[in-house]
């Protein structure tokens, strides 16, 4: 992605969640009638991600990378922030997060912000920071984020919510070359949009807190299904076609280039035939 890239105004908010796979006791699980052509598909409603939050919300408007008063202007059109919301926003104790539906988008926007403000190698020395692109500030990841206190910029890279290990950073930078997503055509290691960054905020917390990298990419996996709900549904279609079952994929592999990246799900959907209404993230707050 070059750096004229295109901010929309709006992040779109999928009303239906498809996951078809790596479910557990935490999960509730209804059927889907959505997608008939799709054996037995599974809505999970619910997922509790392996990851606590604690007080990341609080350090993060405490330093500014989020605006309190812009975060929650930004969702007065959108019905507010919930109870709920607000915890992890303000609450220091937060438990383990959970993602559904109606809160997809905000945790979409929480975890851009850490990615965003997390002190990281992969910011300072990867891809984002390559002079060919004239510097890291015109992508949708760094030029979108408009809930900060300041430019966005006063904050790329610079705070300490999260440390990492030697090993817990090689861990992120292996993983992240690994996860792609439908709006893009660059791994998690290039976070130039909204949900590269957020996945790479993600995947800092998780390396943070001792998951291992199988769970890692399971844990994105069920994120991304929040995050592009269509397309995997597409994906799942063109694997079914194909005798195969989207719950026995390996996550890695649904996740990476082949599926998940932009011009390889251009390519498992010219596979199938054509439909409407393909939903899925923008790249705005």
């Amino acid at each position: 992605m070059e750096k004229n890239y295109l901010i929309p105004a709006s992040i779109i908010l999928s009303a239906v969640i498809i996951a078809y796979g790596w479910t557990s006791a935490n999960q509730k699980l209804i059927p889907s009638a959505k997608d008939s052509s799709v054996s037995a598909p599974i809505v999970a409603q619910t997922v509790e991600l392996p990851v606590v939050w604690g007080n990341l919300g609080a350090q993060m408007t405490s330093v500014g990378i989020i605006d309190r008063d812009q975060f929650e202007s930004a969702y007065a059109n959108r019905g507010g922030l919930n109870d709920e919301d607000k915890k992890l926003l303000d609450d220091s104790q937060n438990g383990k997060l959970i993602i559904n539906q109606e809160n997809s988008g905000i945790l979409l926007n929480l975890l851009w912000a850490l990615g965003l403000g997390n002190k990281n190698e992969i910011l300072e020395k990867g891809p984002m920071a390559d002079p060919k692109y004239g510097g890291a500030g015109g992508f949708a990841s760094t030029g979108g984020w408009t809930l900060a206190k300041g430019n966005a910029m006063g904050h790329y890279g610079k705070h300490l919510f999260i440390t990492l290990t030697p090993e817990q950073r090689a861990l992120v930078e292996r993983v992240s070359k690994n996860i792609y997503r439908p709006c893009c055509n660059n791994s998690t290691y290039f976070p130039d949009c909204n949900h590269g960054m957020a996945m790479l905020g993600l995947l800092e917390l998780m390396a943070s807190q001792g998951i291992g990298e199988d769970e890692m990419y399971k844990t994105a996996l069920q994120v991304n299904l929040f995050w592009f709900p269509d397309q995997y549904a597409t994906i799942a279609k063109y694997l079914e076609s194909k005798g195969k079952k989207f719950q026995d994929a390996d996550a890695k592999e649904i996740l990476g280039v082949n599926y998940s990246s932009g011009s390889g799900y251009a390519k498992v959907e010219s596979a199938l035939p054509r439909e409407q209404n393909q939903g899925g993230g923008s790249c705005g707050v």
